[in-house]
């Protein structure tokens, strides 16, 4: 079954789940740790979560995802998300940025 939500409420529930993934990377993440391994880090674990939740919520829908293998499924789709899962790597990566 589909998520009852509306696309505009998926994508804002989506958006700050995400953004928990992401506090919650940053926060396990060493101090110490290069922040490229940072940015790669958030990059892919919001990238497979919201893959994941959109894959659950909306199974007949295609993803474009920067962070992803492109699936040319997607032409042929009625309907296509596009998805930037972080938006602001280098700030991400920059400690001790709390923005």
């Amino acid at each position: 079954m589909t998520d009852p939500r509306t696309d505009h409420q998926l994508a804002a529930d989506l958006a700050r789940e995400a953004g928990e993934v992401l506090l919650g990377i940053r926060g396990d993440f060493p101090a110490d740790g290069e922040p490229a391994q940072l940015k790669s880090a958030g990059d892919l674990g919001s990238h497979e979560y919201l893959m994941a939740a959109l894959a659950t919520a909306r199974p007949e829908d295609a993803v474009l995802s920067e962070e992803g293998a492109d699936d040319r499924a997607r032409l042929s789709a009625e309907r296509v998300w596009i998805v930037d899962p972080l938006d602001g790597t280098r700030e991400f990566s920059e400690r001790p940025r709390d923005d």
